[in-house]
């Protein structure tokens, strides 16, 4: 594609593509991210990688280009998080008095948390939730017209976890259903495994959260804007049950992005630039867009989908867009502002 300059920036146009990680209801930090992004004409989507709630961002933004471009994205995106909000407002899974009393977003110290955390250790979802009901699917109904985001301009790769062989399957625009995105985000505690094809998933961060390679392998664009949710790092060792479990959940599903990303940045360094697949995995330009207010919120408050807290993820994740703009906006299209090989020296 030639570049083309807008008469609003000046800016040379950018083609990029968007890797989006899951966390629950901190999606909405995403939702942030991506609003922020549109509002920028020289910027142009090619293809999104997306898991569980990046998976859901990744469909309906791809759904709204398609109907109206940057402008339709951003509002079906909107129309999606205050669904999932209004859902939310009768849930049993609300914040305690004392956790609104002192401004926690975490749902740490409410009772219907605490008794569906210990069920879920001891009861499947096939016995907790026997008629497998889950909200996100009549959200999913109203939010995308799958019917037309398989068109989409916009190349989408959802992954999920079979639960029989353990890797990641990736769906393409026109395999993608309310199934796959809600097998992208089956928590296996939670609900019952989705079959789609025969085949049984869960939760695609098993596997890939999310999966970069299809965006080096099949997309024209060149950068690629990685949205992270799940903290890397955290200072402190976990002391409680309850911690130890929330930072192996973090490990785990961080550990096949942070193996994948070290795969690419070796690649880079042997692959040959001037032939073939080499140029692409060469020519890859990474970025990332991030925060650490995230881990400050707890793991508990990813299932805390009140309006107010998702307004709260949303103006967190533009003021961080707007910080990579403010810095970064040149180097889009012309280098990495994300150092992969630092990865390489943590074999």
């Amino acid at each position: 594609m030639t570049p083309e300059t807008t008469s609003v920036t000046r800016q040379p146009r950018v083609l990029i593509d968007l890797a989006l990680q899951g966390g629950g209801s901190h999606g909405a930090f995403t939702w942030g991210v991506l609003d922020r992004l549109l509002e920028e004409p020289w910027l142009s989507v090619e293809a999104i990688s997306g898991t569980s709630a990046g998976a859901m961002n990744a469909a309906v933004l791809a759904y709204g280009w398609g109907q109206g471009g940057q402008k339709s994205a951003k509002e079906a995106l909107e129309s999606y998080w205050r669904r999932v909000a209004r859902a939310a407002a009768f849930s049993p899974l609300q914040r305690s008095p004392l956790d609104r009393l002192m401004g926690r977003w975490s749902l740490d110290s409410s009772p219907a948390y605490l008794a569906f955390d210990l069920m879920t250790r001891v009861f499947s979802p096939y016995h907790l939730n026997p008629l497998d009901h889950n909200p996100l699917r009549a959200i999913l109904a109203e939010s995308i017209d799958f019917d037309r985001l398989a068109s989409s301009s916009i190349k989408l790769f959802i992954t999920a976890t079979s639960v029989r062989t353990g890797r990641g399957r990736i769906f393409r625009n026109a395999e993608i259903s309310a199934d796959v995105l809600l097998a992208s985000a089956c928590l296996p505690t939670m609900f019952q495994a989705i079959q789609i094809d025969g085949e049984y998933y869960w939760d695609g961060g098993y596997a890939g959260n999310p999966t970069i390679t299809p965006l080096v392998r099949e997309s024209d664009a060149h950068d690629t804007i990685l949205v992270q949710i799940n903290p890397r790092e955290r200072p402190d060792v976990p002391r409680t049950a309850n911690e130890v479990l929330n930072r192996l959940n973090e490990i785990s599903f961080n550990s096949p992005l942070m193996k994948e990303l070290r795969m690419i940045a070796l690649l880079r360094q042997v692959a040959d630039p001037g032939h073939g697949e080499g140029a692409r995995w060469a020519g890859m330009r990474t970025h990332r867009i991030w925060t650490d207010k995230l881990a400050a919120f707890g793991a508990s408050s990813k299932l805390n989908a009140e309006w107010s807290f998702i307004a709260v993820l949303k103006e967190e994740g533009r003021r961080c867009a707007e910080q990579f703009l403010a810095v970064h906006a040149c180097d889009l299209g012309q280098k990495s502002t994300a150092d992969l090989d630092v990865l390489l020296q943590e074999c």
